[in-house]
C-alpha cells in the first residue's frame, strides 16, 4: 500500500467513527479535511527529517527510499531547523478554527497543539534535549549516537536485499558524523556548566570501552549485519566492508568521544540532581510535567510516592505472611524471595534462552484471553527478545519497540538479561503484561492499526498515558485472575506497583530533595527488595531522565480513577470492553484523556 495516498475525506469519516459515541456530536466537514491535510503535511515533513522513524514505520520506500541510508541531523543547525518548523506548525494549526471541527477532529487538534506547546515551552532551556522527553545531558549511558545507532541498526534496519545492505553501510558510514554532532552539542553545554555526574560518565566510558576495545568483526555493528546477510543468503562481502568502516571511521570517532568524556569526567561533580544546573528547579518541573502530561510539584510527587509505598507494602506484607515469610521488613523478605534457587534462572546462555521462552509463553497465554476484556485486539504480534549484550549495561530493564505499519516484522519486547538474578521468576509475568499484552503492545498497536486517525497521532507517545496504561494493564491482568493460584506471582505484581511508587520518592528525592546517588539507591533497595545492580541502574536512569519515572504510577492512578468514576456513573450498565475502546482513539495527554472519558460517561 502507498501510505502517502491518504484519502482525506474517508480518513476524516473513519476518525469520527473511531471516536466514542458520546463524543461524535458533529459531522466531519471542510474544517476536518483542512486539519487532516495539515496534519498529514506535519507528519511527512517530520518523517523526512527523521530517517530512523521512516525505517521504523516501514515508510522508507518509493519516493522516500533514500531515507533508508541516512541518519538524523542532530547538529545545532539541525535542531534550529526543527525548532523553526515547530513554530511554523504552531502558527498553521492556530489558523484553523477549532470550533468548526467535529468532536473527533477536536481531539486531533488538541493533541497536536499540546505537543507543539510543550516543545516550544522547552526552548527556554538552552541545554540538553527538551523537545519531548527531557534529558539534560547529550552524552550519557542511555542516549547518544554511540549507543543508539548500533541498537537501531541491529533491531530495525532491514537487510532483505543488496540495496538494503548498501543502505546499512551508508548509515554505518554516517555514524561518525552523528557522534561528532553529539560532541559539538555536549561541548557547548559543558561551557554552560552542564556536565553529567561522574558516575554517569563512568558508565558511558564503560559502554564505549565495550564497543571499542574489541576487534571490529566482534562489534554489534558488524555481527548484526553478518547475521542478517546469512539469513537472506546475501554476500558476506558487505560485512567485510562494514569491518573496514568500523575500523577506519567508527573506531576513531569513538576514540575522540572517549577523550571528550574523560575530559568531562575530570570536571564532573558527584551530585545527582538537576537542581545544580542552570535554572535546574524549573528544568525538573518542566521535565516532570512533560512526562506525566499533568502538573505536579516535586513536593507533591514525593508525598504521593511515600503514601503509595506504605499502602502497597502493606498489601505485600499480608501475602508474604500467608506464605510463611514474616521475619524482617517487606524489602528484606522480597530480597530473600529473590535469592531462592527456585525463583532464579541460571545466569547462562541456556538459562537466558529459557527465560525468554517463558516470556513468549506468557504473551501467548494472555493473547488468547484478550477478548475477555477488549472488543478490539491487535492484528500484529509481539515477540520477547533479549537486549543485545553490547548495549545491555546502559539499557533499561525492559522496553517495547513497535512494529512497522505493514507489520513486515513483529513488535519487540526487550528484556535486559545482563544478570538473570535481576529478573526473578515471580516478577516475570507482570513485566510481560506491562510491555506486551495487555500493556504497551495492545495500546500502541490499536492506535497504529487504526487508519481512521491521522498518522501523526497513530505514532504519538505520551509517557503518562502509555506508561500509566501499561501499569493499569498489570492490574487488569490481576483482576482477570491470572494470579488466582499463584500468590508469589501476585507478590511480583505488587512489587511492580511498589517499584513504580518508589520511583516517585527517589526521582523527586534526587532532583528536589537533593538526595545523593547512594541515598537514593539504598532507599530503593530497602523498599523494593530489588537487587543492587538493577536498583543502581534505575537510579542512574532517573539521573539522566528526570521526571520520566514519575509518569508510570501517576499515569496509572489517573487511568484507575477514570475507570472508577465511569463505573460509578453507569453502575450496572458499565461495559469494561467499551471503556477500553478509548485506546482506539490514539494516545493523548492525560488532561485530554480525562476530557474524552468524561464525555463518554456524562
Amino acid at each position: 500500500m502507498d501510505r502517502r495516498a491518504f484519502l482525506l475525506s474517508s480518513g476524516a469519516v473513519a476518525a469520527a467513527a473511531a471516536v466514542p459515541p458520546a463524543l461524535a456530536k458533529t459531522s466531519p466537514g471542510a474544517a476536518d479535511a483542512r486539519l487532516h491535510a495539515l496534519l498529514e503535511r506535519f507528519f511527512y515533513d517530520r518523517l523526512n527529517d527523521s530517517p530512523e522513524q521512516a525505517t521504523n514505520l516501514g515508510l522508507d520506500t518509493g519516493a522516500r527510499a533514500a531515507l533508508r541510508g541516512k541518519l538524523s541531523d542532530n547538529s545545532p543547525a539541525g535542531q534550529a531547523r526543527r525548532r523553526a518548523r515547530t513554530h511554523a506548525e504552531k502558527k498553521a494549526l492556530a489558523a484553523i478554527d477549532r470550533n468548526e471541527l467535529s468532536a473527533g477532529a477536536q481531539i486531533d487538534y488538541d493533541v497536536v497543539q499540546y505537543q507543539l506547546d510543550r516543545a516550544i515551552a522547552g526552548e527556554r532551556f538552552s541545554y540538553g534535549e527538551t523537545g519531548g522527553q527531557y534529558t539534560p545531558y547529550v552524552l550519557n549511558q542511555m542516549s547518544g549516537a554511540y549507543r543508539e545507532v548500533p541498537d537501531f541498526l541491529e533491531g530495525q534496519h532491514p537487510v532483505n536485499s543488496t540495496s538494503d545492505a548498501e543502505a546499512y553501510l551508508a548509515r554505518l558510514s554516517a555514524m561518525p558524523v552523528a557522534i561528532a554532532q553529539d560532541m559539538e552539542r555536549q561541548r557547548a553545554d559543558a561551557a554552560k556548566g552542564v556536565i553529567a555526574p561522574d558516575y554517569v560518565l563512568d558508565r558511558s566510558l564503560g559502554l564505549l570501552a565495550e564497543m571499542r576495545d574489541k576487534p571490529a568483526a566482534q562489534t554489534l555493528l558488524v555481527e548484526s549485519l553478518r547475521e542478517k546477510l546469512a539469513a537472506k543468503k546475501l554476500p558476506d562481502s558487505f560485512a567485510v566492508r562494514a569491518e573496514q568502516i568500523v575500523t577506519n571511521d567508527v573506531f576513531p570517532a569513538l576514540d575522540r568521544q572517549r577523550v571528550l568524556v574523560q575530559e568531562l569526567r575530570g570536571k564532573a561533580s558527584h551530585d545527582a540532581g538537576v537542581w545544580r544546573l542552570p535554572d535546574g528547579d524549573a528544568f525538573y518541573a518542566a521535565a516532570a510535567e512533560a512526562a506525566i502530561t499533568a502538573p505536579f510539584t516535586g513536593e507533591e510527587i514525593h508525598r504521593i510516592g511515600l503514601e503509595q509505598v506504605a499502602e502497597i507494602s502493606g498489601r505485600i506484607d499480608a501475602i508474604l505472611k500467608s506464605q510463611g515469610m514474616s521475619q524482617g521488613s517487606v524489602g528484606e523478605r522480597l530480597v530473600a524471595l529473590n535469592k531462592r534457587p527456585d525463583q532464579v534462572f541460571p545466569n547462562t546462555d541456556e538459562g537466558k534462552l529459557a527465560l525468554v521462552a517463558t516470556l513468549n509463553a506468557q504473551i501467548a497465554a494472555m493473547t488468547k484471553r484478550l477478548l475477555e476484556a477488549f472488543a478490539t485486539v491487535p492484528k500484529g504480534e509481539v515477540v520477547a527478545r533479549r537486549v543485545p549484550p553490547a548495549i545491555q549495561s546502559g539499557a533499561p530493564g525492559g522496553y517495547y519497540e513497535s512494529a512497522p505499519l505493514d507489520r513486515s516484522r513483529p513488535a519487540s519486547y526487550f528484556i535486559n538479561l545482563r544478570d538473570t538474578f535481576d529478573r526473578p521468576k515471580f516478577g516475570l509475568a507482570t513485566l510481560s503484561y506491562h510491555e506486551a499484552v495487555p500493556g504497551h503492545h495492545l495500546q500502541g498497536s490499536l492506535a497504529l492499526e487504526n487508519t481512521g486517525i491521522p498518522l501523526i497521532r497513530r505514532r504519538s507517545y505520551f509517557s503518562g498515558y502509555g506508561e500509566g496504561w501499561a501499569l493499569y494493564a498489570e492490574q487488569l491482568a490481576d483482576e482477570m485472575g491470572v494470579y488466582e493460584d499463584d500468590p508469589l506471582g501476585r507478590v511480583g505484581y505488587l512489587q511492580s506497583l511498589l517499584f513504580r511508587a518508589t520511583r516517585l520518592v527517589v526521582d523527586s528525592g534526587l532532583h528536589v530533595k537533593r538526595w545523593s546517588r547512594e541515598q537514593a539507591t539504598d532507599y530503593f533497595m530497602a523498599t523494593t527488595g530489588i537487587a543492587r545492580n538493577r536498583s543502581q541502574n534505575e537510579i542512574d536512569r532517573y539521573t539522566v531522565w528526570p521526571g520520566q519515572a514519575c509518569s508510570y504510577k501517576l499515569g496509572h492512578t489517573v487511568w484507575v480513577r477514570l475507570r472508577d468514576e465511569a463505573k460509578q456513573r453507569q453502575g450496572s450498565r458499565f461495559d469494561l470492553k467499551a471503556f477500553h475502546d478509548v485506546l482506539t482513539v490514539g494516545a493523548m495527554p492525560l488532561s485530554v484523556l480525562e476530557r474524552v472519558v468524561k464525555a463518554r460517561y456524562v
